[in-house]
């Protein structure tokens, strides 16, 4: 095949498997948006449909011979065509070495455990769902088996989702955060703690709702190209670097919690909204790994929605919303009672110090899962066991639990870990920002351009383009590091409780 056929025909197919993806995330939004309760079935078999066709796609010997024409001609297809046959190369292999049928049923179990996980969360009933994480867990390593024969199954869902990990290199890492963060909870916890009791009285959740405005135009998402709606579990979609959806959850009495969703998916919805739109309808698409991308929405919710700075400049605009609950509190109570640092039961709702923790927690479950040391009928016990051993916790139920992630019904085993290490990630991206620009006077006028004209040229324009292991490397000029991390956490809470 010609070089200029083999470019031709990718651009047509994968515009082709575009239109399949988008059909099936809009029907996967819908789902966890605004779909009604029992409207599960025709979902599924929809799905079952689309995923069949978009499997015959994926591994028509078309698509194979082309990805390989330019994948074998390097030089004369290009830097982007390369890299675009480099990255469906990988995929593809895997996707042919699975039968059809099987990667069907699989899309169908997958939309059926996510159908389950909402309604047994919202009721409290683990036994219903624990099931359809053994059968997960079962199809997931059986089609490792196929596409990664001879290699662990969990190292091959860790690198599904950042390319170039494994349990040692997760091990390494977190044994990092172990050195520093067990020792900081421990003094943290016997300092004196603020009082944020007045953060879980009554807050309106319509004057939530206009909050979120606020902090919508705050991060610049603009409203033509992004949406906000509600779900149980926040997150970011979308087709294209023209249409990012944001969600996110409400509650009366913790207005906090929806407040840093919503700065957390904008962060996300900020690299999508800012890749270069020429990729919209290829494989270079949107960001480059997971926990590139967490690195991205803990960067935001954190290290600016969590700084003095930024809450100094929320504060007022918090108290206009909402003056009974905040009558006689100031802007140093709200930033030391917003920077909290207290173990808790929910993942999304920890403080930046105790939130490696949570992970960890998922990962030493994950780990045993797939080592078939556990199954789903040990998991309420294993799970409430490291809360208590890592947090110093008691799980009063399953839907505080083991049932308050929607990761795993989505198969998204390996996925948990990506969130501490991008967010490590991020620690070092800002050592670098902090010596090219104000970073503190831009997040105190709450004037993010420069910081969002910064990482877009750096990191977001590049989508998938750019290898999950160069992007610390070529924007910071230096390996990965976690002591950038560690440091910031050591310095932040030694600070706040004046350690």
């Amino acid at each position: 095949m010609e070089i200029s056929k083999a470019k031709e025909t990718l651009d047509r197919l994968e515009r082709e498997m575009f239109a399949y993806n988008y059909a099936m995330s809009s029907i996967n939004l819908d789902a966890r948006t605004a779909a009604p309760p029992e409207t599960q079935e025709g979902r599924s078999v929809a799905l079952g449909i689309l995923s069949s066709r978009s499997h015959e796609l994926m591994t028509s010997e078309d698509l194979w011979e082309t990805v390989n024409t330019l994948y074998d001609n390097k030089e004369e297809a290009g830097p982007e065509y390369f890299r675009r046959s480099e990255i469906l190369r990988k995929e593809l292999a895997d996707m042919r070495a699975v039968p059809a049928e099987e990667y069907a049923e699989l899309n169908k179990l997958l939309s059926e455990s996510q159908y389950v996980w909402h309604k047994a969360k919202a009721a409290n009933d683990y036994a219903s769902f624990a099931p359809y994480i053994d059968r997960l867990i079962a199809a997931r390593k059986h089609i490792f088996d196929i596409t990664r024969p001879g290699i662990d199954p969990y190292d091959v869902a860790l690198d599904s989702f950042e390319e170039g990990t494994s349990r040692e290199y997760y091990d390494r890492f977190f044994s990092e955060l172990r050195e520093t963060v067990v020792p900081l909870i421990a003094k943290v916890n016997a300092a004196e703690q603020p009082d944020d009791s007045w953060l879980h009285e009554s807050y309106p959740v319509e004057q939530q709702r206009k909050l979120s405005q606020i902090l919508m135009d705050a991060f610049c998402l603009d409203r033509n190209h992004c949406s906000i709606t509600e779900t149980e579990h926040p997150f970011t979609g979308g087709p294209t670097s023209q249409d990012v959806r944001i969600t996110t959850h409400y509650y009366e009495d913790l207005p906090i919690a929806s407040v840093y969703s919503v700065i957390h998916e904008g962060g996300h919805a900020n690299y999508e909204l800012h890749v270069d739109p020429a990729y919209d309808y290829n494989c270079l698409k949107g960001g480059c790994s997971m926990a590139v991308h967490e690195s991205q929405s803990r960067f935001w919710e954190n290290y600016v929605g969590r700084s003095r700075e930024f809450t100094d400049w929320l504060w007022p605009r918090f108290c206009e919303l909402f003056p009974d609950q905040t009558a006689g509190k100031s802007e140093d109570d709200f930033y030391r009672c917003i920077n909290k640092a207290q173990p808790g039961l929910i993942r999304t709702e920890a403080d930046e110090l105790t939130y490696p923790m949570h992970i960890m927690v998922r990962y030493e479950i994950e780990k045993k899962l797939f080592a078939g040391e556990l199954t789903s009928k040990d998991l309420p016990d294993a799970w409430n066991g490291l809360y208590k051993d890592y947090l110093g916790v008691d799980v009063p139920d399953d839907r505080r639990g083991i049932l308050q992630d929607i990761h795993w019904s989505h198969g998204g085993f390996g996925y948990f870990p990506t969130y501490a290490l991008g967010t490590a990630y991020s620690a070092q991206i800002l050592d670098t920002m902090k010596k090219d620009l104000d970073f503190s006077s831009c997040v105190a006028a709450a004037d993010i351009t420069p910081i969002l004209a910064w990482l877009t040229e750096k990191l977001y324009r590049f989508g998938s383009y750019i290898k999950p292991g160069d992007v610390v490397p070529s924007i910071c000029g230096a390996e990965f590091s976690a002591k950038f991390f560690t440091d910031y956490l050591k310095d932040k809470f030694g600070r706040l409780y004046n350690l």
